[in-house]
């Protein structure tokens, strides 16, 4: 008998389409709570989704069987559809996505990043912020694509 064990965290950052401040106050909780659900559905656990008006970081644990891209896919596609149903007719999510894996050691310190979305972004905008993960851990990008 044979048994798949693992330990996937995963933290996945994507924005509104456009970077746009789509995110309203007035659905903001209830979007982060069904973003989890959709995690939950998946057999997998959001450890925490937070993040502002114009994009999204979750954290989530998933099972080895699952793969990013499809966590990503299954999780935009539902919530935006969740959200153009019942709150906003315009929303959308951009296209693409970053996902950065994370180790058990450092899940704690991811969580309270995630946490505190709002005092990162007085600082720093969302497209300095994703940047600046995509050097940390040494993704090549063009800057002409990151953004569409």
């Amino acid at each position: 008998m044979s048994h798949t064990s693992g330990n996937i965290v995963l933290h996945l950052i994507f924005s509104t389409d456009g970077r746009r401040p789509l995110i309203k106050p007035e659905f903001r909780d209830d979007l982060f709570a069904y973003l989890g659900g959709i995690v939950r559905e998946m057999q997998g656990t959001a450890v925490i989704v937070n993040g502002t008006a114009d994009h999204v970081h979750l954290l989530v644990r998933i099972r080895p069987a699952q793969s990013a891209a499809e966590i990503a896919r299954v999780i935009k596609a539902n919530s935006s559809k969740w959200v153009r149903t019942k709150w906003m007719r315009e929303f959308a999510w951009q296209t693409g996505y970053g996902v950065f894996s994370v180790s058990e050691s450092n899940v704690a310190a991811v969580t309270r990043y995630i946490a505190g979305q709002e005092e990162h972004h007085k600082k720093r905008s969302f497209q300095e912020e994703y940047v600046a993960f995509l050097k940390k851990n040494n993704v090549e990008y063009d800057e002409r694509y990151i953004w569409s």
